[in-house]
């Protein structure tokens, strides 16, 4: 029984052991430099959660100067590719606001609007096969004004040339995106909610495709009210502004619901 009693004493002690083995932090020593270095091979090699945690361990080890800078930048772009866009968002947001002199903020204004929008890094990626109806509305109104923000203070950026043609894609599937919703309430006979949406496309978005349409559904929609002084004003900025539009040849027949032309 004693030699039992003395067997669990030692095991119990080599596991103590071990525990306090465990917590041994081998980053104890580390300088700022080899932080960063470790860090960064994590982040190349796309292990992200682990480069995160070790640029969060050098910024709170050495909070001050350069290396505490960088940790914060490549931290968003980690949360960035490993899809976390919260937390990039957030990350862009905390760097330009500790450091909006920094000579790479231009970059991180970029990478929230990527992040905003979901987007890959090359030109539109495979962005122009996806409806912007089905997704958020919000993401791409504020990944619109991150870029516009890079474009606006960093003209001369090597990235404000990708983020204008992003912009441009943006007002245009957004346009379309009022526009789609104006349209469902128009065929369902909520002509009122019809004409605030479709309002709110022409007004937002003047210059995008979408424009089109949108005159169309306030047309209609001011038909299906009765307002008929207002129908012909807007027919008439329609037809003046698009004097082959396609919805010309059968949409205006009475006899023929509209949205068959679709």
């Amino acid at each position: 029984m004693r030699s039992v009693a003395v067997i669990a004493v030692v095991l119990s002690l080599l596991a103590g052991c071990s525990s306090m083995a465990d917590k041994i932090d081998e980053t104890k020593d580390w300088t700022a430099s080899k932080f960063y270095s470790e860090a960064h091979d994590l982040l190349m090699d796309g292990a992200y959660d682990k480069a995160i945690k070790l640029f969060e361990k050098l910024e709170s080890r050495f909070p001050y100067g350069r290396y505490a800078q960088q940790a914060q930048l490549e931290t968003a772009y980690a949360n960035y590719r490993q899809q976390e866009t919260a937390q990039a968002i957030a990350a862009c947001d905390r760097f330009i606001r500790l450091h909006p002199n920094h000579p790479n903020v231009d970059y991180v204004y970029y990478l929230k609007g990527l992040a905003n929008f979901n987007g890959d890094l090359g030109l539109f990626g495979d962005l122009m096969q996806k409806d912007i109806s089905e997704r958020d509305a919000k993401a791409a109104r504020d990944a619109f004004l991150a870029f516009k923000d890079l474009v606006t203070r960093y003209p001369e950026s090597r990235y404000s040339v990708d983020a204008t043609q992003r912009m441009k894609y943006l007002v245009n599937a957004l346009a379309s995106s009022e526009v789609n919703v104006a349209r469902y309430y128009y065929t369902r006979g909520a002509y009122v909610a019809a004409v605030n949406r479709a309002q709110d496309a022409v007004k937002t978005y003047p210059e995008a495709p979408a424009t089109e349409e949108g005159l169309f559904v306030l047309v209609k929609s001011y038909d299906a009210l009765g307002l008929n002084d207002l129908r012909d004003d807007i027919e008439r900025v329609m037809r003046k502004n698009f004097p082959k539009s396609r919805y010309y040849e059968r949409g205006f027949e009475k006899d023929l619901p509209w949205w068959r032309f679709w």
